[in-house]
């Protein structure tokens, strides 16, 4: 029994990590437990038409003192695509919850700078909302933010999903993700 000289670590199995797997000679271990203190996070599915009572349970948590993600597919309205936008998402979210609630806004097209600055005030909870593409998929872990809601959430594929859900869920309140999408998709 020899010890191992690779180790492979994902919170995700992407299909390389499931084909190495597979055809390769890896051994699998799962770790199928959440860490110490953390709840499971509630999934759930809204369609747009539910707007009032989604913003409604946003604004409950917010007064909780919690904090919450709103993830866009896109950065820009596309006359392609009849898909929300995050630019368009950060001007409602402003309107909709300010100036009781601040909103800070991060996509991939921003300066590092001013990702980095958006992404601090998150943290240190000077912005309660954090309207987002997926630049927000890995490598963020805010502890307060207790709601992750996914809009247009049938362009995003399961691994992204999962990734993105995993941004709430990392303190010791209940979190939930929910799934936004519209009628005609």
């Amino acid at each position: 029994n020899r010890p191992p000289h690779v180790l492979v670590m994902t919170a995700t199995p992407i299909p390389r990590t499931l084909a190495m797997t597979v055809y390769g000679d890896l051994d699998v271990s799962v770790i199928d437990e959440l860490p110490p203190g953390r709840k499971p996070i509630l999934t759930l599915h809204r369609w747009d038409n539910q707007r009032l009572g989604l913003n409604r349970a946003i604004r409950g948590e917010l007064a909780k003192g919690h904090q919450a993600y709103i993830v866009y597919p896109l950065v820009a309205e596309n006359e392609k695509l009849d898909l929300k936008a995050v630019e368009q998402g950060f001007l409602d979210m402003q309107k909709v919850f300010g100036p009781e609630y601040h909103v800070a806004m991060v996509h991939g097209k921003m300066k590092a700078k001013d990702k980095d600055a958006a992404m601090g005030r998150f943290a240190r909870n000077e912005a309660q909302i954090l309207v987002a593409t997926t630049v927000i998929e890995v490598g963020v872990d805010v502890p307060n933010a207790s709601v992750m809601v996914i809009e247009s959430a049938q362009r995003f594929g399961l691994s992204q999903l999962h990734q993105l859900r995993g941004r709430v869920g990392r303190g010791a309140e209940k979190s939930y993700c929910i799934l936004v999408r519209d009628y005609k998709t």
